[in-house]
């Protein structure tokens, strides 16, 4: 594929590419084998309307075609607790369990708090665990992860994404307060994601809103650009 136009990206951001198709398959044989008793945890960053949750879905539902695989969204974790403040709560309740190939079934406090049902689950035995969100990626989880992808998108295209996606679940209010919503929560990811740099992590970049999208069992793939690994 050849190089896409120049996209908006947030400061110190490289911008990614040439991208090429790549079979959802071959995306799977580059993050490796789930290890004996454990899964294999991979990290989906990128801005908040990236795409990522849709990205890390395509990638679960080729994992399940062969084996198990579960989807984590770090906003569950974070849902009425903070923005990106939650490391303690995904590590102690997720991924340490789900790595010991335990079960689990957790509800963060703010669940209990605002009695919101159900639980974060990962089936004991789940082979995949695909964790997707802003800060998945972010240094304090170099441990706990296998590999983190970073999801390229045009910043302007995602925040659109986002608000139209927010005032569509009714997630915040009308088209005014959610975006409201979204700028206080760019004004603390912005910063975020410049302090982290959860790209230079990254073992591929994927093409997310913004960028041509990729046809059916395909997504759009760069290798990162070249940079001091933080």
């Amino acid at each position: 594929m050849s190089e896409h136009e120049p996209i908006t990206l947030y400061a110190g951001e490289p911008e990614a590419g040439p991208f090429r198709v790549v079979p959802v398959a071959d995306v799977l044989d580059r993050l490796g084998t789930p290890p004996p008793g454990r899964p294999r945890v991979v990290a989906v960053d990128g801005r908040g309307g990236s795409g990522k949750s849709t990205v890390a879905r395509r990638l679960a539902a080729a994992a399940g075609a062969t084996t198990t695989a579960t989807v984590v969204s770090t906003d569950d974790v974070a849902w009425h607790h903070s923005f990106f403040d939650w490391t303690d709560l995904l590590v102690e309740g997720v991924l340490r369990p789900a790595r010991a190939g335990r079960a689990v079934a957790y509800r963060p406090p703010a669940w209990s708090a605002r009695w919101r049902g159900g639980s974060i689950g990962v089936p004991a035995g789940t082979r995949w665990v695909f964790l997707e969100g802003v800060g998945s990626g972010r240094r304090e989880l170099a441990d706990l992860v296998d590999a983190v992808l970073w999801v390229q998108s045009d910043a302007r295209a995602a925040e659109h994404a986002g608000i139209e996606r927010d005032v569509a679940a009714g997630d915040n209010g009308d088209r005014d307060e959610a975006t409201r919503f979204w700028h206080e929560w760019q004004a603390e990811e912005i910063p975020f994601l410049a302090e982290q740099r959860p790209w230079e992590r990254a073992i591929l970049v994927l093409a997310g809103v913004g960028l041509p999208t990729p046809p059916a069992g395909e997504l759009l793939v760069a290798e990162p650009p070249t940079t001091t690994k933080g």
